[in-house]
């Protein structure tokens, strides 16, 4: 195996720097190598060493030549020959050499490194980690520090591979642990080898913490002069939060252990220097990220995660972390920026969701007497007046934690929120250190109105955002604010919020042609920013949707935002979701102002597909991608120190050559609450624009008792109320028509500008093309759907038709069975009358139908009489002949004759009596 890693190193050099070349120096170095293993005298051995040493420095073939040939021999060296310090100082020395990079000049990217390679050949030699382990044992300080220095190379490079193995070294991360208690310069290389060692190695981590890895970091961070002391304080720092960060049970040993006094004595700033290095900056910059991963509490995973969050803040609070960050970000402008900001963030991760956290917040007064004001209206003027747009995101990121699921916050927030006179309300801005936070405020919103200051506007109205935000009374507080007219002969006070809008429409004429802001800060930042109050204030509040629709300028405004082309994509697809919840939140009854109004005049202004894309270009913006990754936790390293120490602002040059491109630093302030927010309100603003557009503007339920005869209501009355409900039904099928030929024009210009712009388009743009197919055929289905509705409606209707006829023929019948019965009334009132008068009757003769009756029952029964008497006798005859007989026979007939009546009698008896049971 060896072999072949030295033959394919040795293709390399060959490929690399050419045959002729590579081939001196191979030679070379194997000379060199040669004298080291096989050379008899000592002092021989040991220049060739310090020969190979110093072209392997300076020369990249050499460097590849050397790992291809002389690591085996320099690892013998150390296993075989301890005895000899010079020849293992050498010897480390040289590979320290082949490890380390070469930069003379800059190569291609693709170019071979060597000192990579020989880093990769070293790591997989099974016995070179063990071997260097075991040299940190030794009393030479060099040997020791070389050593560090080639397991930190290893470690830089081939990280993962060295973790595992020195996991499996008895007391292999003891030793390392040791050096840190050795002379400074090995000290400071140990720090540098255990950082690195430590990351992303939650065992190797809790290792490190049980040999004691706490107290040796804060003795020497004390040690160095806390905040002011050098690079080494930084290599304690990151090597400190490589122990902490995801890692809940490290995080409860410092808290248990050693506690959080040691790391809160880096905050304290010594004197009243307002001098701060690049380092200092640093130092505190990493202080800070320790703060943050303790607020953090642990990895997402881990489900103590919350309980030792809260655990941490609880014991932050308790040593007065607040009182230090409030002087570090808000009190002590002369601190710089990076600080400030990071400061404040940690002030935001502190309070967010800690009820106790929040009041002591809001409690908290700066400055010194007569000059103090509450810590709030310090972080509201940081807003207001900071010309760092980082400084900006990072106090609003506090007002953001302040006010989220903090109803009380908002609410005293808001109850501030006091007009003040005009004249009072503009006055010079160092005067305003004595003003309520609501005064401020809206001194913020309004400062438009004379001075221009739109980027000062929408910061305030970021804020007052944050205070509005799912807070029904809030909303509706601040509805009620009035703001007055610069002279009264202007007119009256108009409501906040439509000078918000009015703001919003200042900012979109002051772009110029080439879509670049003549303001310094760029107005696709404050258009969005308004934009983003506007989305807030309207969500749930229907008074607020009122309020903005009182003015019929600000749904024109709106429509042709929407429209031009040359806003940026969330600028348009904020004002979509304005216009949106102008529908899904519209109880108004006014013609003009309803849902049903709305939704008209997108479709005929804009058009529904060309809507509905509005949003979807909104959410494939770098704004909306960003707003998840922009708060996902970078490692703050040496590496990137320098470029944290150092924020640079925005760069409002670079915006002048970007076009229709929304600001970057709205992917700072749309956090990925607001962009779910709006996600969630985009598919309730689909929905229900489809649900209006589809369906009557009279809705008209059809119920049963509209069918039925109402009791007490006249035929007339309720055939006219059956006409109308038919013709009303007619109406509702011509209006569904109406719609679906608007809809279908509609798609059909989406269609036909969707095959024009597949056959200009490049690959680039198949994406929306391919967007507005499905949106053509998803709108095609609810076409089918409404036509099948209206074919529905027709059917139902011409039922109601049939129904009115068969109903009024029935009443034609009932009114001639009527006129029938009043007229045989009317005979029989003229017979009663005649009756009564004496007068002809035609009436039959009753008591001449009786006599008859009689004569004719008379006579019936006289007929049955005789033919009773008839059969009688015959049966007479019959007993004589019988009786004849039996006396011939000599039976004596009067015996046989004797009781059969009487059987009969009481055969008739028990009949009776079974009838009477």
């Amino acid at each position: 195996m060896k072999m072949d890693l030295m033959s394919g190193y040795k293709g390399v050099v060959g490929l690399v720097f050419g045959n002729e070349n590579s081939s001196n120096e191979d030679r070379y170095v194997e000379r060199l190598l040669d004298r080291i293993s096989n050379g008899k005298l000592p002092d021989d051995r040991r220049n060739a060493i310090t020969e190979l040493q110093a072209v392997v420095s300076e020369n990249k073939a050499f460097q590849l030549a050397f790992g291809a040939m002389g690591l085996p021999i320099m690892l013998g060296v150390l296993k075989e020959e301890r005895h000899d310090v010079e020849m293992v100082r050498g010897a480390l020395e040289t590979l320290v050499s082949a490890l380390t990079p070469i930069n003379h000049a800059k190569g291609s990217s693709n170019e071979v490194q060597p000192d990579l390679m020989n880093t990769d050949l070293l790591s997989r030699e099974e016995e070179s980690i063990p071997l260097l382990l075991s040299l940190l044992e030794e009393d030479d300080f060099y040997v020791r520090y070389y050593t560090l220095q080639i397991l930190t190379a290893l470690l830089t490079n081939s990280r993962l591979r060295l973790q595992e193995t020195i996991l499996t070294i008895p007391r292999g991360i003891t030793r390392l642990m040791d050096m840190l208690m050795d002379r400074e310069v090995i000290r400071n290389e140990a720090l540098l080898l255990l950082t690195h060692l430590t990351r992303e190695a939650e065992e190797i981590q809790k290792i490190i913490v049980f040999e004691g890895a706490y107290d040796k970091i804060f003795s020497i961070i004390k040690e160095e002069g806390n905040s002011d002391g050098g690079v080494v304080v930084q290599d304690c720092l990151e090597l400190l939060n490589n122990l902490i960060r995801s890692n809940a049970s490290n995080q409860v040993l410092l808290r248990e252990t050693i506690g959080l006094d040691p790391l809160i004595l880096i905050f304290k700033l010594r004197g009243s220097s307002y001098s701060f290095t690049q380092q200092k900056t640093i130092n505190l910059l990493s202080a800070l990220e320790t703060i943050k991963l303790l607020l953090k509490g642990g990895s997402d995973a881990d489900p103590g995660k919350d309980a030792n969050k809260q655990k941490n803040k609880t014991a932050l609070v308790q040593k007065k972390v607040l009182d230090n960050l409030l002087i570090l970000g808000v009190e002590s402008q002369w601190v710089p920026v990076a600080v400030r900001c990071a400061a404040l963030k940690c002030i935001g991760d502190l309070i967010v969701g800690d009820s106790k956290n929040l009041d002591l917040l809001a409690s908290k007064v700066l400055g010194e007497e007569p000059q103090v004001e509450p810590a709030l209206n310090s972080i509201l003027r940081i807003i207001l007046r900071s010309s760092s747009m980082q400084e900006f995101v990072a106090a609003d990121y506090v007002f953001k934690n302040f006010c989220e699921k903090n109803a009380d916050g908002q609410a005293m927030l808001a109850s501030t929120l006091i007009p003040q006179p005009y004249s009072v309300n503009h006055s010079f801005h160092e005067e305003d250190v004595n003003m309520s936070f609501g005064s401020m405020l809206l001194h913020g919103l309004t400062l438009g109105e004379n001075d221009g200051d739109l980027e000062t506007c929408s910061r305030a109205a970021s804020v007052l955002s944050h205070i509005l935000k799912d807070n029904l009374p809030c909303k509706e507080r601040v509805l009620r604010i009035e703001i007055e007219a610069p002279m009264q002969s202007l007119g009256a006070p108009e409501p906040l919020m439509h000078r918000m809008v009015k703001y919003l429409a200042l900012a979109s004429s002051m772009k110029s042609k080439d879509g670049k802001s003549n303001n310094t800060s760029g107005n696709s930042y404050v258009q969005a920013v308004i934009l983003k109050l506007l989305v807030t204030w309207l969500a749930d509040c229907h008074n607020a949707v009122h309020c903005f629709l009182d003015a019929r300028p600000h749904l024109t405004y709106l429509l042709e935002l929407v429209s031009n082309l040359s806003e940026t994509v969330c600028i348009k697809g904020f004002a979509a979701v304005v216009l949106g919840e102008c529908v899904i939140y519209n109880k108004s009854t006014d013609s003009g102002k309803d849902a049903f109004a709305i939704v008209d005049l997108i479709s005929q202004k804009i058009g529904l597909s060309s809507y509905f894309l509005k949003f979807e270009e909104m959410h494939k913006s770098f704004v909306f991608a960003n707003a998840e990754s922009s708060l996902t936790h970078r490692s703050f390293s040496r590496s990137s120190a320098a470029s944290m120490a150092d924020i640079q602002d925005v760069d409002e040059n670079d915006l002048s050559e970007r076009k229709n491109t929304d600001h970057p630093i709205l992917a700072s302030i749309l956090d990925s609450y607001f962009v779910n927010f709006v996600k969630r309100l985009e598919a309730n603003i689909r929905e229900q624009i489809v649900e209006v557009y589809s369906r009557p503007k009279t809705k008209v339920a059809v119920v049963p008792s509209e069918i039925e005869q109402k009791s007490g209501e006249s035929d007339g009355e309720y055939i006219k109320r059956l006409k109308a409900f038919v013709e009303n039904q007619h109406s509702e099928i011509q209006d569904l028509v109406l719609r679906n030929g608007t809809l279908a024009e509609d798609l059909a210009k989406t269609g036909s500008s969707f095959q024009s712009e597949q056959r200009v388009s490049g690959g680039a743009e198949r994406v929306q093309t391919e967007t507005l197919r499905r949106d053509f055929q998803e709108a095609s289905k609810r076409l089918e759907t409404l036509k099948a509705e209206k074919a529905k409606i027709e059917s139902e209707a011409n039922l109601y038709k049939n129904l009115a006829g068969k109903v009024e023929a029935d009443l034609m019948s009932l009114s001639d069975a009527y006129n029938s019965l009043e007229q045989s009334n009317l005979l029989l009132e003229n017979e009663v009358k005649a009756l009564r008068g004496g007068g002809p009757s035609t009436l039959p003769d009753v008591e001449a139908i009786k006599a008859e009756a009689r004569e004719e029952a008379l006579k019936e029964s006289e007929g049955e009489l005789n033919d009773l008497l008839v059969c009688l006798g015959q049966e007479q005859s019959k007993v004589d002949k019988l009786s004849a007989r039996l006396l011939e026979l000599g039976e004596d007939v009067d015996q046989l004759l004797e009781g059969i009546g009487d059987d009969a009698g009481a055969a008739e008896g028990f009949e009776d009596e079974d009838d009477d049971e």
